[in-house]
């Protein structure tokens, strides 16, 4: 009770911003994520048993191309026997030295990958052994015996730009950009007579971004609800919109996430397999054609250096100490400085529709909110009255905070997750 009434003062002294994101957000959000957690979602075993299986074939021909390439067996879960076939047999050049010889990691091979084609297949080989042992084979055990249902715990006070987080099981995780990471989703399943409805705001971040940084050419693109991706590489290549090629727009794309999570030319060349010279022409061009977001992205830094925090849009506050040191943990925290008030602002739009749709939904039986994953919700609906749930959440949603450009969500159905997104 006393540390209650101390953390209530502080709060008190902090402004009326934080005071009314916490009684108006955060507090009203937890009796929101209490009645997720506690109805759950349908989990089909089964699928992911076949998937376990069909994966566990995929794994051992993976493995029997590694022992064909290097010509004798490997056992690629032991970093020891990989330093000795990659940095002594195949003589790949190493990174940094750790204690047990050199790194392994995913950064490393992902730079080797160019070299050896048996790295790719390294990769592959820990990625698929990960998911299996991750999602496929875990998550049946963790089906309630008792609803039949698989039940994850949300967390507002773990992740530092204050979004949600999951665990036990962790949701938020599971792989969207691969064709086995979506298949997942085949087993989260409606029980009959209902549908799964997903519904998932789109871009939100560059949206916000677009609306914090007030860049006219970025604004106008979601204004007049064009292809914001098509539109910047006309801008980075200098091409008309018409002209610009699925390559183009690729890049283009890559480098507008990118700015948000503040990558370096390094970072994106990984992403794009470019030399990194291209990749920082290309983010330089980027900045030279939407000045807007270059101006903004300085001064949150400065802003954030003279405070020593970063704010979202409700006045969430993330504290940077890493601006005031030297090096690399002062470029850490000016990434910080710049991704926190729009992944932030993200979550707390995202928070706010959570609230408003779980209010519009009391007392309907025939819908209820399940799941929230990064930027989307979840829900569980009579197969009838789909369009209808659609309906009732998507003003809900658009209209959680007034931005000075549009907020658009995208919504699918189906008797599974996967078939939500088509």
């Amino acid at each position: 009770r006393a540390l209650g009434r101390e953390l209530q003062r502080q709060l008190s002294e902090a402004g009326k911003a934080l005071r009314k994101l916490h009684d108006e957000v955060e507090l009203p959000l937890a009796r929101v994520l209490l009645r997720l957690e506690e109805r759950g979602i349908v989990l089909d075993p089964k699928v992911l048993q076949r998937q376990s299986a069909e994966m566990a074939k995929q794994i051992a021909g993976i493995q029997a191309r590694i022992d064909e390439q290097a010509g004798h067996p490997v056992n690629v879960d032991s970093p020891i026997q990989l330093q000795e076939l990659l940095f002594t047999e195949l003589e790949l050049p190493h990174g940094r030295k750790t204690k047990t010889g050199y790194s392994t990691d995913a950064n490393v091979l992902e730079e080797l990958s160019m070299l050896h084609p048996i790295v790719g297949e390294i990769l592959e080989y820990r990625s698929l052994t990960k998911l299996k042992g991750t999602y496929l084979d875990s998550f049946p055990k963790l089906i309630n015996p008792r609803t039949g249902r698989l039940h994850t715990s949300y967390n507002q006070a773990v992740a530092a730009t204050g979004r949600i987080s999951s665990t036990d099981p962790n949701l938020q995780n599971i792989p969207i950009r691969t064709p086995e990471g979506r298949k997942i989703r085949d087993a989260f399943v409606a029980p009959p007579g209902r549908h799964l409805v997903a519904i998932d705001y789109s871009q939100i971040e560059l949206r916000v971004l677009a609306h914090m940084s007030g860049d006219p050419g970025l604004r106008s693109a979601f204004i007049d609800d064009v292809d914001v991706h098509r539109r910047t590489a006309a801008e980075v290549f200098d091409v008309a919109e018409a002209e610009v090629t699925s390559e183009q727009r690729r890049i283009a794309k890559a480098v507008n996430f990118g700015v948000i999570y503040g990558q370096t030319a390094f970072g994106l060349a990984q992403q794009l397999g470019i030399p990194r010279g291209k990749a920082g022409s290309y983010i330089r061009a980027y900045f030279e054609k939407i000045p807007g977001v270059d101006r903004y992205m300085s001064e949150l830094i400065a802003r954030a250096k003279a405070r020593g925090y970063a704010e979202t849009i409700l006045g969430r506050k993330r504290r940077i100490p890493e601006l005031s040191r030297k090096g690399p943990a002062r470029a850490y925290g000016e990434r910080i400085a710049r991704n926190t008030p729009i992944q932030g602002s993200a979550a707390d739009i995202l928070k706010i529709a959570m609230i408003k749709v779980e209010d519009a939904l009391t007392g309907v039986p025939w819908a209820q909110m399940l799941l929230t994953v990064h930027d989307e919700l979840i829900f569980e609906c009579e197969e009838a009255r789909v369009d209808e749930l659609v309906a009732l959440c998507r003003p809900l949603m658009e209209g959680a905070v007034k931005l000075d450009v549009p907020l658009r969500v995208d919504a699918g159905h189906g008797r599974t997750w996967g078939e939500c997104k088509g």
